[in-house]
């Protein structure tokens, strides 16, 4: 069973059938179901990217390699309507496997 909002009345109503002997503890539980929240699977503050965010980034690094990160920056808050830190950038731009050595040799290339 989900999560779910529970009466008062109700929960007055379970623990004085339960003092009178007509219910158990474990009845009780069967009929309201888990007493303990379920866990979240959304940890920790919610991400500034979404993986459309950061699929634009990596087209503009592998159009233009030698962008510099306040650039980028300005890019995302005029095209996509976030305003990013540059270390927001960086740190999306290694979380996808973007390193600045592989920039480097892509600058080279081109």
């Amino acid at each position: 069973m989900g999560n779910r909002k529970i009466s008062p009345d109700l929960k007055l109503a379970a623990i004085r059938l339960h003092e009178r002997g007509i219910l158990t503890t474990r009845e009780i539980l069967e009929c309201v179901g888990d007493i303990v929240k379920p866990h979240s699977e959304y940890i920790g503050r919610p991400r500034a990217l979404n993986i459309e965010d950061v699929a634009y980034l990596t087209e503009l690094i592998q159009h233009r390699p030698d962008w510099f990160l306040d650039e980028l920056a300005g890019l995302v808050q005029r095209n996509r309507f976030i305003s990013l830190h540059y270390t927001t950038i960086h740190r999306e731009l290694h979380c996808a496997g973007i390193s600045l050595k592989k920039l480097r040799k892509v600058a080279k290339v081109s």
